[in-house]
């Protein structure tokens, strides 16, 4: 199988490493202001990948900076790419992808594959696409594009997927499935959104620590620091409601201590959320949000908890404590993130019941 990985940041590269290293014929496209990193691993002779087998360099040298020619002849085209990049990619992307290929977005559910089709429709582009996208990164992983080098810390083992429409979900779980074994079926792209656990843990106890962020100028661990027994409070609110936004639409979602057990992040051992936070081998080694100005507040806010405020408002359900997070982190960015964030409104969805909203993916 071929395979074009889109985004040489973090997942990108760390994707392009473990699926070479695993006998894939892989491509990796980075954008402009991303050659750098394109050119470090043509310089190391590959990437260093680091895991639970050791380490050793994986020889790779497939990078580019020409999309058109990255993605001719792949299978699977896959996106790990933040949030916000989505119709930005779909812009370079829709025009020479074609019907067969198909499109998997890798990491933090945000309707990332509805998204994708309707910036293709805007421009003009009526093609039926093979499109789907998981809740979560396959990886949990740091990468140092400087040194073509990646440590991965967990090979994820449950994400869900979903395809746009949801009708082809089992379809492109097959094609996916060849690439990771993880992957299990979500009834919905709304499924898989609120199954993405970034929104719940990051922006709340990371709001409840600015100022703690600020001072340490970088020195700060969110998961071994920031989850205390007081910040977590506030994640276990948002849980709540997004668990009772879940219920409104029809899905068994899970909590913040099965999913990231079920992940592998940690084990669900009768240990309180904090203690499995501050003492998980992979979050403790986890270090950030670095600055006020991070994803932790900006992408999670803006794509995560307004789409789940818009939705669980369609449902009838109260959200006051997702409600205040977007308020405050508003009134930190001098930015309406009502305005500015993924709305229901902005996908197409206007004014529609949670149960049309079912009816649309």
């Amino acid at each position: 199988m071929k395979v074009s990985i889109i985004g040489a940041g973090n997942g990108g590269i760390t994707a392009a490493a473990d699926l070479t290293d695993r006998g894939f014929e892989v491509s990796l496209f980075g954008a402009t202001g991303f050659t750098d990193d394109l050119s470090a691993i043509e310089k190391n002779g590959g990437i260093t990948l680091k895991d639970e087998k050791g380490e050793r360099l994986v020889p790779f040298s497939n990078v580019t900076a020409d999309i058109e020619k990255a993605v001719a002849g792949a299978d699977v085209i896959m996106l790990t790419v933040p949030g916000f990049a989505v119709e930005n990619i779909a812009e370079q992307l829709a025009p020479v992808v074609t019907e067969k290929q198909v499109i998997l977005i890798n990491g933090a559910g945000a309707m990332g594959a509805g998204r994708f089709v309707n910036r293709a429709r805007q421009l003009g582009i009526d093609k039926s696409f093979n499109i789907a996208e998981t809740n979560s990164l396959t990886y949990g992983t740091r990468a140092f594009p400087e040194a073509a080098r990646v440590e991965v810390s967990l090979y994820v083992k449950k994400v869900f997927l979903a395809a746009y429409p949801s009708s082809k979900t089992d379809e492109l779980l097959d094609v996916c499935s060849q690439l990771y074994d993880c992957l299990v079926p979500a009834e919905s792209s709304w499924h898989a959104a609120l199954e993405n656990g970034n929104p719940e843990v990051h922006p709340g106890p990371a709001l409840l620590n600015a100022g703690r962020i600020d001072y340490s100028e970088g020195e700060f661990w969110l998961y071994k620091e920031g989850i205390t027994e007081h910040t977590v409070k506030l994640l276990k609110a948002v849980e709540d409601e997004r668990m009772a936004i879940g219920k409104a639409f029809g899905y068994h979602l899970e909590d913040a201590t099965e999913s990231r057990a079920n992940r592998g992040y940690f084990e669900d051992d009768g240990r309180t959320l904090k203690e499995l936070f501050n003492t998980s081998e992979v979050y403790s080694n986890i270090k950030g949000p670095v600055s006020i100005n991070s994803r932790y507040f900006t992408e999670d806010i803006s794509s995560g908890l307004v789409l789940w405020s818009g939705m669980a408002k369609a449902a009838g359900v109260a959200t006051p404590n997702i409600d205040a997070i977007i308020t405050l982190g508003s009134t930190l960015f001098d930015e309406d993130f009502y305005e500015s964030g993924l709305t229901l409104d902005s996908l197409g969805f206007s004014g529609q019941s949670a149960e049309e909203l079912i009816r649309s993916v």
